[in-house]
């Protein structure tokens, strides 16, 4: 018999879109959050985010008046890192992106390196600019590999879409002619290891987020139930043009306890 989405074990939650825009918490969040703590769910915010580290998202939240463990959180730096350590360990990178991706790989002894790095790191970036870029692709070209933190082409703000990842590294794969291999959503070692943090088996596990190209088409591959929330980036209508669906369509995380 199928369980109803309040009796599963474990819940991965994307953050953008699903817990937050920008700095507003979205409606019935904070209720979902308590009803997670008082039901001693497991709960993970999974993020395709390489900006901040764990402690910046804890405290993001405790902003906005929700009090989680800085163990909750596992963010596409913290991946990427972990992928490159597992690759080549000793690595050294240049890097586009912000703290969050550069704390990472110094955490797993991956030096910065603007002159003969073994990789061109790419996550989202406030400072982006031509000098990096331009540097990025002479370093690709001289034999550096290429690797995008996570695959969102844009991203949720408080005033409308901004560009994420995949349409910052975009110039970078034109001029050089090289394809980045990207680690967050929807990449299965980014889900594994999710579950692996989360201490549940995929079948007691749900996937909430609110896009249908990461989020929901990563839930599918690793066997977790899938819930689409509206209150992101996706809307009814586009996710009808999938060859996928998610298991259950709400209008927010608040209507998880419902069903």
């Amino acid at each position: 018999m199928e369980t109803t989405l309040r009796d599963k074990e474990g819940f991965i939650c994307d953050m953008d879109g699903v817990i937050y825009h920008g700095n507003r918490i979205l409606p019935g969040v904070r209720e979902f959050v308590e009803w997670m703590l008082r039901e001693d769910k497991h709960f993970l915010f999974l993020t395709n985010s390489s900006q901040y580290t764990p402690k910046e998202l804890q405290q993001k939240l405790e902003r906005m008046g929700l009090e989680v463990d800085e163990s909750h959180f596992y963010t596409s730096a913290l991946a990427t890192a972990h992928f490159l350590n597992r690759q080549a360990p000793g690595c050294s990178a240049y890097v586009v992106g912000e703290h969050g991706v550069l704390n990472a790989l110094y955490d797993k002894g991956i030096t910065y390196n603007d002159v003969n790095p073994d990789y061109v790191v790419v996550g989202e970036s406030s400072s982006y600019n031509l000098d990096q870029i331009t540097k990025a692709i002479r370093l690709v070209n001289a034999g550096a590999k290429l690797i995008g933190t996570n695959y969102d082409l844009t991203g949720p703000t408080e005033s409308g879409i901004a560009p994420a990842c995949r349409a910052l590294i975009a110039p970078i794969e034109l001029a050089t002619g090289k394809q980045a291999y990207f680690v967050g959503k929807p990449n299965p070692l980014m889900m594994r290891t999710g579950l692996r943090l989360l201490g549940v088996h995929s079948e007691n596990a749900v996937m909430i987020g609110d896009r249908m190209d990461t989020d929901v088409i990563a839930g599918i591959e690793t066997g977790l139930t899938t819930v689409l929330v509206l209150s992101g980036v996706t809307t009814r209508e586009e996710c009808e043009q999938y060859p996928y669906r998610p298991n259950y369509i709400l209008n927010g995380v608040g209507e998880v306890m419902e069903h």
